[in-house]
């Protein structure tokens, strides 16, 4: 199995910007796919962003041009830098890897507020 780590959430204004970062460690040879769900208060559980082990990236509607995914496979971290932030990305930020076998981690989460 592989185990993640977020880290670099917090509280900021709009218009700031904060950079997640998840480490990665375990079964990491056998990760395929990489991505940043969030989770506002009474919300569901959303997709934010992917990105595959050749490097391709997609994005939720609502986060494209403020939003950047990518990972750094020497260290077995992966990014979400997030600019122009708004209220309503307010929520916990969730990291999750899959598995070539299709097996899914979930790292615990961690706070992102947005101030108005």
């Amino acid at each position: 199995q592989v185990q993640l780590v977020e880290s670099g959430g917090g509280l900021v204004q709009a218009g700031g910007s904060l950079r997640l970062s998840c480490t990665a460690s375990g079964r990491i040879f056998s990760i395929n796919a990489m991505g940043w769900y969030r989770q506002a208060l009474g919300k569901q559980r959303e997709l934010v962003a992917t990105i595959t082990s050749g490097g391709s990236t997609n994005y939720v509607d609502s986060v494209k041009g403020r939003f950047t995914i990518s990972r750094d496979n020497g260290k077995n971290v992966m990014y979400l830098q997030m600019n122009s932030l708004k209220p309503e990305d307010t929520g916990v930020y969730y990291c999750y890897v899959r598995e070539l076998s299709g097996i899914g981690s979930w790292g615990q989460g961690t706070q992102v507020t947005v101030s108005s």
